[in-house]
């Protein structure tokens, strides 16, 4: 994923020109992006979300003339993030992330803290319900999808997954015996525990199988090193080329580590399951604005029709507070909270 500031964005109209950077600026630039860079591997923030991070900084920066955070403050903190939900039009979400994003910056990077920001116009928060696929829906759509990609989708389905937590599956976190699976550092660094579907049981397996034989031919190249999560690919040198840490659904390319600089085999892009699954809704004939993580919403929805205890299903999806959990409490009031319409009881 990249991330691109566009020229005159959130400013006056005044074009700005990214392309001409004096030296010192750019030098200065440069400094501030190492410290952010460093501040956020210390607290274990993942690539991603440092990335999403200095995309905002980057445009909270070029909107303000291309100064330096520290000649700036909370009011024009105030004024960037207003502009965002007034001119911008963004989501409340991404809003919040922009000044999730801030925060970071002049707390964590520059140790300076902000003044509470009360004259910031918020974007308005929608209040919505997860979008839900009936049964016949869901297999309707899993029906539509091959090999790797029916894997996938069954176990966001199956296990209640994320996306994310799909495609970064390791073989040690697989357990045939127990019939569970393990989910590591997930949202919010946790780890937690979920059922495998004892239908996937075989093409899992295969899928394993096929895994480990892309990786015996990476060995016998010499190669086979597979990322390791923080310091254990030091604490423990030898476990990157051990079966169990490679993935359970690898890319069918090798790629360069841009931090290591080390050639490793990683796993699939998350953005061909997602291609896939569309592409599923759209010949399914499915009109609802179905994703990958509607199957994760089915899932909780569907346990939750069978009479499963909310607190059960929480821990499956690994939420932290029951609230969460309970925006799917919605299908047990079907019909406006089971209330018989008048005209039905009329008729």
């Amino acid at each position: 994923m990249s991330y691109r500031v566009k020229p005159g964005v959130l400013t006056d109209g005044k074009a700005l020109d990214t392309k001409a950077k004096p030296i010192a600026v750019r030098a200065q630039s440069l400094r501030l992006q190492e410290q952010f860079s460093n501040s956020c591997r210390v607290r274990r923030m993942s690539r991603r979300t440092e990335r999403v991070y200095w995309y905002w900084v980057r445009r909270f920066i070029y909107a303000h003339g291309k100064r330096h955070p520290r000649e700036l403050g909370g009011p024009e903190v105030e004024a960037f993030l207003t502009l965002l939900a007034t001119k911008g039009k963004v989501a409340a979400s991404t809003q919040n992330q922009a000044l999730s994003s801030l925060l970071f910056l002049y707390r964590e990077v520059l140790s300076v803290e902000l003044p509470w920001m009360e004259n910031v116009i918020r974007a308005k928060r929608p209040v919505r319900v997860p979008t839900v696929l009936d049964q016949s829906e869901v297999h309707s759509l899993l029906a539509r999808l091959e090999g790797r990609e029916w894997l996938m989708g069954s176990l966001l389905y199956g296990s209640g997954l994320r996306l994310l937590e799909c495609v970064r599956l390791r073989i040690k976190d697989v357990d045939f015996k127990r019939g569970e699976i393990t989910v590591r550092d997930g949202k919010g660094a946790k780890d937690r525990r979920t059922m495998l579907p004892g239908r996937l049981e075989m093409p899992l397996r295969r899928q394993i199988e096929l895994a480990l034989a892309v990786h015996a031919d990476d060995l016998a190249d010499g190669l086979g090193e597979v990322w390791m999560p923080f310091a254990l690919s030091r604490k423990y040198p030898g476990e990157a080329r051990e079966s169990g840490w490679q993935y359970v659904f690898a890319s069918g390319n090798l790629s360069v580590d841009p931090e290591s600089g080390k050639k490793r085999r990683h796993h699939v892009d998350e953005k061909g399951l997602q291609r896939a699954v569309k592409s599923a809704v759209m010949r399914a004939g499915i009109v609802k604005q179905a994703s990958c993580h509607t199957l994760r919403h089915s899932f909780a929805t569907h346990l939750l029709e069978s009479g499963y205890d909310i607190r059960t299903i929480q821990e499956l999806l690994g939420h932290s507070d029951v609230a969460t959990t309970q925006i799917y409490t919605h299908v047990l009031n079907k019909n406006g909270r089971g209330v018989l319409s008048p005209l039905d009881r009329n008729g």
